[in-house]
């Protein structure tokens, strides 16, 4: 499968272009990245250290999507958003790791899956997609009666709280506990906040050095806590996950998609 990186020289991207050209069945079909980036015009092989590949790294969507069956995107909501509709228009699957999605982007992605192929998850992972699916098991055995706190620690460097595998934990505990998730999550507690509300869904973000990704849900009683915790070591995870994601993809019809999909845990 001929697969593209979007912002393929930041970090992310490189390390995504590693990945696609270890994988099995996957070939390096083009990078992109904004006007005036370095390195523009340099072969993605010598931009990851490894033997010329033949493409180049463009500032050309068009000729970038019409050159590839699927795009990995992990840049920001902006550009992604910009890039759907290059991936209309060459009918090029996207998949999508890029966080922060406002509800306006998320409402444009769904449109641009009326006629394509669109993969999107906040976080990559195994072993986080796993958390989702049992934090939303416990939250429906404990109910609405114990207190939901979801905290995270970033790197330093990351721009938007709470990250998107924080969402997607405490999205999870409110469709265990049947709530409308927006109308009981409450992030940045400041000042006097007054007592916490029956059936609120906490947020927490810390942000420092070098940490990859490290998530919690808490479920606390008057007696006793829950705790639910993952920590990844290495930022390649979610690269593998995102090319897996991106060979999943191929031959599957339009529509909207994430790694419960890809990892055929739907319904488990």
């Amino acid at each position: 499968m001929r697969i593209a990186i979007a912002g393929a020289a930041g970090r992310m991207g490189r390390m995504l272009l590693t990945e696609v050209h270890e994988t099995e069945g996957a070939e390096i079909a083009g990078g992109l990245e904004r006007p005036g980036t370095d390195g523009l015009g340099q072969d993605l092989g010598k931009l990851i250290g490894i033997d010329p590949v033949g493409v180049s790294l463009s500032d050309d969507p068009d000729a970038v999507f019409a050159n590839a069956d699927v795009v990995i995107d992990f840049t920001v909501p902006a550009a992604t958003v910009a890039n759907l509709d290059h991936a209309r228009r060459h009918g090029t699957a996207m998949v999508i790791g890029t966080t922060g999605m406002t509800p306006a982007d998320d409402a444009k992605v769904d449109d641009a899956a009326r006629a394509i192929t669109v993969m999107q998850a906040g976080n990559m992972s195994l072993g986080v997609n796993l958390l989702v699916q049992v934090t939303a098991q416990v939250a429906a055995a404990l109910g609405i009666d114990w207190d939901v706190e979801v905290t995270e620690m970033h790197h330093r460097w990351k721009v938007d709280a709470p990250s998107g595998t924080a969402l997607m934990l405490g999205k999870a505990a409110a469709t265990g506990r049947r709530q409308d998730h927006d109308a009981v999550a409450v992030g940045g507690r400041h000042g006097i906040t007054g007592e916490r509300r029956t059936g609120e869904i906490g947020y927490s973000a810390l942000r420092g050095g070098n940490v990859v990704g490290e998530h919690s849900v808490v479920f606390a009683s008057d007696n006793e806590r829950v705790v639910l915790n993952h920590v990844a070591n290495d930022r390649r995870i979610f690269a593998a996950g995102a090319v897996r994601a991106a060979l999943w993809c191929a031959n599957r019809p339009a529509g909207r998609y994430d790694m419960i999909d890809v990892l055929g845990l739907r319904g488990t």
